[in-house]
């Protein structure tokens, strides 16, 4: 068994990557500029890592070459036994594009292609988008209060630290933090993976 070792994504790897993705769909950088709003210069930055993103904006590059941000990340991360180290800073995304005062923190806590999916999010974290996945997928909140949008027609649910909360796949959610202090770590299924199930 390889010995566990600390890694992390460089943002070289992750443009790399999503140039890539881009090159195998055959978009231009005009065309994913024009589809997800960002700029032809920032998206040639990001693809030659001279520049990060958030992964609000890393989600939008994503939906345009049918992939999901959790996916490119994966791909760019290494694929051992790795130990994530909680005060490595290149593991850490702002959630939004706005330069200060930011306070949500978006951090992966498992490296390269695996078939566990996990990030732990921090701060007044706002999902106004709703999502839905291929799987199912469970909140767990560490500190801080949450309210979760679940379903069609929608719900609410406070949730409290100590709290979690389990989504079935293909269920539209959405959520936010409410404190500065808010910490959760979400835990689901690669979207690429099938489950076999009995």
């Amino acid at each position: 068994m390889p010995r566990p070792q600390s890694g992390s994504v460089s943002s070289t790897q992750l443009g790399g990557v999503i140039r890539a993705r881009r090159t195998e769909r055959s978009l231009t950088l005009a065309a994913v500029a024009d589809r997800t709003g960002l700029s032809p210069s920032f998206l040639s930055q990001l693809e030659n890592g001279r520049t990060n993103t958030s992964l609000r904006s890393l989600q939008v590059i994503a939906e345009v070459l049918s992939t999901t941000a959790a996916d490119l990340l994966a791909e760019a991360g290494e694929d051992d036994v790795v130990i994530t180290r909680a005060d490595d800073p290149t593991l850490a995304l702002p959630l939004s594009d706005e330069p200060s005062g930011a306070t949500a923190r978006a951090r992966r806590l498992v490296h390269g292609r695996r078939a566990l999916r996990a990030l732990e999010l921090s701060g007044q974290v706002t999902n106004d988008r709703p999502f839905t996945h291929r799987h199912d997928e469970i909140m767990y909140v560490v500190s801080g209060a949450v309210v979760a949008t679940l379903g069609e027609p929608p719900e609410t649910a406070e949730l409290g630290p100590g709290d979690t909360l389990y989504i079935t796949a293909q269920t539209v959610h959405r959520w936010r933090g409410l404190t500065d202090d808010t910490k959760v770590v979400l835990l689901s299924i690669a979207d690429d993976r099938r489950l076999n199930r009995a």
